[in-house]
């Protein structure tokens, strides 16, 4: 297959994240253009040793970095003010790393070889990202699970990204009194609880009340992935990695989406 075949159906993909990473569609546009310019001009410059998406943003991030060696202001047109400041607070390539992983959803290996570096440099990256933005977004989090050793392992994270921990509920019940004691910025939530109540019946009654981001760290993903209702935007799979857990908190968090409606 010729690289231009290759490549095309990913296209559409590197403009959302060159848009995402210059600040605007014009700008964004004007890298990917310069991309296959560059790629027109030079075919044998196309890694040969990773699959074709990887290589194509490969290709996009040398040529943007090198026009990008200090820091720089994103320009207004595509991006809300917030979400520009946001992007603004992080350095180039940790910016780079938080956008391919949790917008454009590439492994942290994949991630790794975009960036030419090292799966643990990469984490390293993304969790650069993570403090950064709780920096500017630290919240409260509520936790709504009820096995002890991921509760432990979940508090961990919370904190260490900069965020405070209003508890950790065991049943839908407590959930919702902990939400009513103490309304929480973020919630972490199993869907499957103890004494055999339902998270994602508890995060309902939560949302009829209290517009709140919602992250569901569940392994039964299959329960919220139906293709019939409105689904979560942000799912976590157990058994998970903490970059995954961590970046998702801040994803949610960064991009200011608001759960407010029934899961």
């Amino acid at each position: 297959m010729s690289i231009a075949r290759s490549i095309a159906p990913h296209l559409p993909y590197l403009r959302r994240f060159a848009r995402a990473l210059e600040g605007s569609q014009t700008g964004g546009d004007a890298f990917v253009a310069a991309t296959l310019e560059a790629l027109i001009a030079d075919p044998s410059s196309f890694p040969k040793d990773v699959p074709p998406k990887v290589g194509l943003y490969q290709l996009f991030v040398a040529l943007w970095s090198s026009t990008h060696r200090g820091e720089k202001p994103l320009r207004g047109g595509g991006l809300s003010d917030a979400l520009r400041r946001n992007l603004e607070a992080l350095p180039p390539a940790s910016r780079q790393s938080f956008l391919l992983f949790t917008v454009e959803e590439f492994s942290l290996e994949e991630v790794a070889a975009i960036l030419k570096t090292t799966p643990d440099e990469a984490a390293k990256l993304l969790d650069t990202a993570g403090r950064e933005i709780a920096e500017q977004v630290a919240t409260s989090v509520l936790i709504i699970e009820d096995e002890p050793i991921i509760a432990l392992d979940l508090e961990s994270m919370v904190r260490d990204l900069g965020h405070e921990v209003t508890g950790v509920a065991r049943t839908h019940r407590e959930a919702v009194e902990m939400v009513k004691a103490r309304p929480p910025g973020l919630v972490l939530a199993d869907i499957q609880l103890a004494d055999g109540s339902s998270g994602l019946d508890a995060v309902n009654e939560i949302l009829a009340t209290l517009e709140t981001p919602v992250i569901f760290i569940t392994a039964f993903p299959e329960r919220l992935l139906t293709g019939e209702k409105p689904e979560p935007a942000f799912l976590v799979t157990k058994p998970f990695r903490p970059e995954t857990v961590k970046a998702t908190i801040s994803q949610a968090l960064f991009f200011d989406r608001k759960a407010g409606r029934k899961a």
